[in-house]
């Protein structure tokens, strides 16, 4: 491999010749060999943003050169556009104010922007920490970032999702919507209702979700732009925050402001904590969705098969014939794998000492991980299960004229105690409720059979 020399304030480093990092980016490299896990590309990209900004703002300032700006500008837009990606190759474990990646961000636009620059004739050179860093520090910009990754991941990539799902729930609920089946509690059978209204049960949680979602995320358009190294804003235009903040709400399209704290912004990532909090409820709804499925989709035969799911694979390498639920297998381990990622970022966003928090690498990895996995396996749930359901009406029937709790609709009229001999005569000699009934006399055939119809039991008030 052909490498260059390239200088940082502790001397000379080789670096890969064909790559566009530098010396503290390659020092990083090798000095943490941890793991297979990257700095999210996410990261990257917004962080494109802030540098972008950063330099307009600078040049409108009169601290940066128009050709300078330009060349920064140049380089984001090809950061942003995905081109420039294997120039990134920095893992999570590192510095915990993420420094190590703020300088890979800012050493690729330097040396990429250097090479525009002598294209264009211009004897103007770029320095990473001068020019691409000018009125920033690892600590405003890293979380900067942060915020923005984690805003546009939810509000593009998951929400379109969970919306699309909830709309699926919506289409089978009113197609299901005077179909009557058992309801069950405990495990137990219950009373009954329509699958149309326990399906309209899931599509609830995700409006609740959705809102709850939507709600939190506010708190992530404040940024810590413009705090510098401990918040108070050292090196910087008393007015680079604000209007940073606002340039970066011009080239996301979202109402980005600056933090009305940043000794805050800097040490504490309540916001993210908040709205994670807020993935962790929509990972125990679907949690709770993908298992009402497969239970009600256990079977064929010897299960409770009230619905049938799409038969995407073979179930089993011995087992001819075998479907599985797969695709509820997977969103239950998504949902496993949200809670774990919760738990990480609620204790690393508790260690934030004096002015900053040094775990902000592993907070947002988790947080992006977690929206790119809800995001892949709604999809992927919704358009290779969801929108397959189907009702098998012959066993819903079967189990509906079965149960022993429609003896609930017989209360008002003889009374609870009398309602349950009934049930448990039927249940010992196995027989049904109107026989147990009329064997011991408490009602006659007529007024059972006015007063427990089944579709009499579903309708609301």
């Amino acid at each position: 491999m052909k490498y260059r020399i390239e200088r940082d304030t502790m001397g000379e480093v080789q670096v890969p010749y064909d790559k566009y990092w530098g010396a503290q980016t390659e020092r990083s490299r090798q000095n943490f060999k941890i793991g297979n896990e990257k700095m999210p590309i996410e990261l990257i990209r917004a962080f494109a943003h802030v540098k972008q900004a950063a330099a307009k703002v600078n040049s409108e300032l009169g601290s940066l050169p128009e050709m300078k700006r330009e060349a920064i500008e140049k380089v984001c837009g090809e950061i942003l556009e995905g081109t420039l990606d294997e120039h990134f190759p920095l893992v999570v474990w590192q510095t915990g104010s993420g420094t190590q990646t703020n300088m890979n961000v800012n050493e690729v636009i330097a040396n990429k922007g250097n090479e525009w620059l002598r294209e264009q004739g211009s004897e103007e050179k770029l320095h990473p920490n001068d020019d691409v860093n000018k009125a920033q520090s690892s600590n405003d910009s890293f979380p900067t970032a942060m915020h923005i990754a984690a805003y546009t991941g939810v509000m593009e990539s998951l929400l379109p999702e969970v919306k699309a799902l909830r709309n699926t729930f919506a289409d089978k609920e009113n197609q299901f919507a005077d179909m009557v089946k058992i309801g069950r509690t405990h495990l137990q059978d219950a009373t009954p209702l329509t699958l149309g209204q326990e399906i309209s049960g899931w599509k609830a949680m995700l409006d609740k979700d959705l809102k709850m979602i939507e709600e939190s995320s506010k708190y992530l358009l404040d940024l810590a732009i413009g705090g510098t190294a401990v918040g108070t804003g050292i090196n910087a235009h008393k007015e680079f925050g604000e209007r940073a903040a606002k340039e970066i709400g011009n080239t996301t399209g979202y109402a980005f402001r600056v933090s009305e704290n940043n000794f805050h912004a800097l040490t504490s990532h309540d916001e993210i904590v908040h709205v994670h909090g807020a993935l962790k409820a929509l990972a125990a709804d679907l949690m709770k969705i993908a298992n009402d499925i497969r239970w009600l989709a256990s079977g064929p035969r010897s299960g409770i098969g009230e619905i049938s799911i799409p038969a995407n694979e073979p179930g089993s390498s011995i087992m001819p014939g075998k479907v599985n639920p797969t695709q509820s297998e997977a969103l239950t381990m998504i949902a496993a794998q949200i809670f774990g990622n919760d738990t990480t970022i609620c204790f690393a966003a508790s260690q934030g000492n004096f002015e900053l928090n040094v775990f902000k690498p592993v907070i947002i990895y988790n947080f992006i991980q977690s929206v790119k996995l809800l995001t892949d396996g709604i999809h992927s749930f919704n358009e290779n299960c969801a929108k397959g359901i189907q009702a098998n009406e012959e066993k819903i029937k079967e189990n509906v004229q079965r149960s022993l709790m429609l003896v609930t609709a017989l209360n008002p009229h003889i009374g609870y105690e009398k309602a349950a001999e009934i049930a448990k005569l039927a249940f010992k000699d196995n027989s049904t409720l109107k026989e147990a009934a009329l064997k011991l006399g408490y009602v006659s055939e007529e007024q059972f059979d006015k007063w427990v119809n089944p579709q009499n039991m579903v309708n609301r008030k």
